[in-house]
């Protein structure tokens, strides 16, 4: 397998930018060998049915081989996955089109919510911090959403536990443009010459530090545009300068692939792919996707996100959930780690000391004691507010 390698290199510049060497490097063939788990594969990118994998998320030694193999695609290989039926009843899917679709029209009336990255203000609809946003107004939707095995393995595959997860609602009218190529946060957010500042080490463990997901809300034919891909792309190391360049960009529009999606899909890619979002070139399909962007609990995730109040609406509903049996451990799980904020710093170790281990209990560990013991939602409240007050002493 073709490896851009940083070798000696200290700092990357446009001088390392080599476009035929990213083009033979974005031009290999990923096998079935290599990722033994996929259904299939298609233009590069692996397909993994989740309705017959769900069972090894259950089980500790099928789903460590599994994200193994995640994690390698991701790192060393193609860079992207796309688990189809990754949720099993997409009339979840339904209730958080409705409430995204409602969040939409209030801030259209309001003028909130406008801008885009990489594209042109306008072409589409925006949700910033549409997590917070939807469990505030439909906690016992978001757990039935976010308490998903699937999404919560993709996540952990590459980031480990204790990922913080922000999303981003985006839906694509008909007509509206495809984004221009790029890279993601973080330093895919600034331009080339701030980028140009990090060492090259800098680069390579910046994607380390995110996992970009997408989940399909409609069906989504390639002409309605899901996102444009470049597998194996974020081998090249220069990447984050390159994708400013306009002869990259050439190559992406011309090497890129898409694939299809249905309805409760989803994508998770390296940040350092090459990507955009394609041009909805449909007369009537409003191409509606949430927009995940999962952060290690090593780094800064993108948007400031009110973990506290969150925890304190979802609560009661994972209550409720867990009594009726309609969410079990593992997705119960999963819809805390996408709420409470699982990593315990920042703190103020003089008030909030390590008790019983070496770091004191963290948000998403009270929330999970909450739910195992029966709190009230009182007992909860108080719990928190007394941490944030250790923490901030």
């Amino acid at each position: 397998m073709v490896k851009s390698e940083l070798g000696h290199v200290g700092y990357f510049d446009r001088e390392s930018c080599d476009l035929d060497e990213f083009k033979v490097l974005t031009s290999q063939n990923l096998t079935a060998g290599d990722v033994p788990h996929a259904a299939g594969i298609e233009k590069n990118v692996p397909l993994y049915d989740m309705e017959s994998l769900r069972p090894a998320l259950e089980d500790p030694e099928r789903r460590r081989a599994l994200l193994a193999e995640w994690g390698r695609v991701f790192r060393s290989s193609a860079g992207v996955i796309a688990l189809k039926r990754a949720y099993a009843d997409t009339s979840v899917i339904d209730r958080a089109s409705e409430i995204f679709r409602r969040i939409i029209v209030e801030e259209r009336e309001s003028a909130a919510g406008k801008g885009d990255h990489f594209a042109a203000a306008g072409a589409n609809d925006r949700i910033w911090n549409s997590l917070q946003k939807q469990c505030v107004k439909d906690p016992e939707g978001f757990a039935l959403y976010f308490g998903n095995a699937s999404l919560a393995a993709a996540a952990e595959a590459w980031l480990g536990p204790n990922y913080q997860m922000t999303a981003q609602v985006n839906q694509v009218r008909p007509g509206g443009k495809a984004q221009t190529a790029h890279r993601d946060y973080h330093l895919g957010f600034m331009s080339a010459e701030e980028a140009m500042r990090y060492p090259a080490h800098a680069h390579e463990v910046t994607a380390t530090l995110t996992l970009q997901g997408a989940v399909a809300h409609v069906d989504m034919a390639v002409e309605s545009g899901p996102t444009k891909l470049l597998p194996f792309s974020q081998l090249y190391g220069p990447g984050y300068v390159a994708f400013h360049d306009e002869g990259f960009r050439d190559w992406f529009e011309e090497a890129h692939v898409q694939v299809p999606l249905e309805k409760g899909d989803a994508v998770f890619f390296n940040p350092a792919v090459f990507h955009a979002g394609g041009e909805n070139r449909t007369a009537d399909v409003e191409r509606l996707v949430n927009l995940l962007q999962v952060s290690s609990a090593f780094g800064r995730s993108l948007e400031a996100v009110d973990r506290r109040t969150m925890a304190q609406a979802l609560l009661p509903e994972l209550v409720k959930l867990k009594q009726g049996g309609a969410m079990g451990v593992t997705d119960l799980d999963a819809a805390i780690a996408a709420c409470a904020e699982g990593y315990p710093f920042p703190t103020n170790l003089d008030t909030d000391p390590p008790v019983g281990g070496l770091a004191p209990p963290s948000m998403a560990a009270f929330m999970r004691q909450a739910l195992q013991e029966g709190w009230t939602a009182a007992q909860f409240a108080r719990t928190l507010a007394d941490q944030q007050a250790r923490q901030a002493a």
